[in-house]
């Protein structure tokens, strides 16, 4: 399911299916983009910061035209303990590695992978990164 932004509509919360993972997208070309993920942050039940959100980053090609810092993104992540996925989505290799990326940590987040948990997945994620 898809939403410019939240908080979702709560008068057809009783059929929305539970929810697995929280994908913020971020335009790395539109500073609008980030102000509303930011807004739609406070949303977000504390829970879900802890394996069940990660922020992708588009449009990261095209360095010329970016609006947004990374490193503000970076940031955004850590604040959120959330990882953050960079991606250019106009490439059809990497959209399609991407979306099978996402797929898998879905899969992870609703707990069909035996053996890994959304919270011990995120911090592998995390270790990963800072080597």
């Amino acid at each position: 399911h898809l939403a410019m932004s939240l908080p979702l509509p709560s008068e057809r919360d009783h059929l929305r299916p539970r929810i697995d993972l929280i994908v913020f997208m971020i335009d790395i070309k539109s500073k609008h983009s980030l102000k509303n993920v930011e807004a739609s942050l406070d949303h977000v039940d504390a829970t879900f910061f802890l394996g069940k959100v990660c922020f992708l980053v588009t449009g990261v090609g095209r360095v010329n035209y970016c609006s947004i810092d990374t490193s503000a993104i970076c940031k955004l992540g850590e604040a959120y303990c959330s990882p953050v996925l960079f991606c250019e989505l106009e490439l059809e290799g990497i959209r399609v590695s991407t979306a099978q990326r996402l797929v898998r940590v879905l899969q992870i987040c609703a707990g069909l992978v035996p053996g890994v948990s959304a919270l011990s997945f995120g911090s592998l994620l995390r270790n990963s990164d800072d080597d």
